[in-house]
């Protein structure tokens, strides 16, 4: 292969893995943000957070909410989650990555967090999921936010049992919060 060719590949290869990230997910009752990282390859093809099936972010947030959001539609979920006052976003609105791991991460551009205290007063707590996300916890501790920094739910994180997570997890709703619950169809 000529040396022309193998440059035209390697800068296909690089454009191909410039990748843009999801809107916030959040509204006026949002008390609680939890920021990712980046969504990973399944989560960008499906235009869905958290939508690997192995990531275990929709079975831990099941199990705090006590309702069971992984057999819902991805429409349906995300209402709960505001019904309940959590918001999702991503630490970075856009970076360079191949694969889904977030070590693969490069020129990561942070989303623009500033507004949120204006735009969102109710938000008083942002939770981290995973290393990679908790890396800006110190800029969100300046501005008077509670911060809590939460094992990974990626399946990359292995060295925990679901369980270990979840107790984790369970920080996030503090226990003078009520949970809702969707009603339920009332039999005929």
């Amino acid at each position: 292969m000529s040396t022309r060719n193998h440059d035209l590949d390697r800068t296909l290869a690089n454009h191909d893995t410039s990748l843009s990230g999801f809107p916030a997910v959040i509204d006026e009752r949002t008390h609680t943000l939890i920021l990712g990282s980046f969504p990973g390859e399944a989560s960008l093809k499906a235009q869905q957070y958290y939508a690997f099936r192995h990531n275990q972010f929709w079975r831990l947030l099941s199990a705090l909410l006590e309702i069971d959001l992984v057999t819902l539609d991805y429409p349906e979920k995300l209402a709960i989650l505001l019904t309940n006052g959590i918001g999702l976003w991503d630490v970075f609105k856009a970076c360079e990555r191949k694969g889904s791991l977030d070590s693969a991460i490069r020129a990561g551009q942070l989303n623009d967090f500033a507004a949120l205290q204006h735009q969102y007063p109710r938000l008083k707590r942002v939770c981290f999921n995973g290393k990679t996300a908790a890396r800006i916890q110190a800029h969100f501790q300046s501005q008077g936010y509670e911060t809590l920094a939460l094992p990974s739910s990626s399946p990359a994180n292995a060295m925990q049992t679901f369980e270990q997570k979840l107790c984790a997890w369970e920080q996030i709703i503090p226990p003078f919060e009520t949970i809702i619950k969707p009603a339920l169809p009332s039999p005929n």
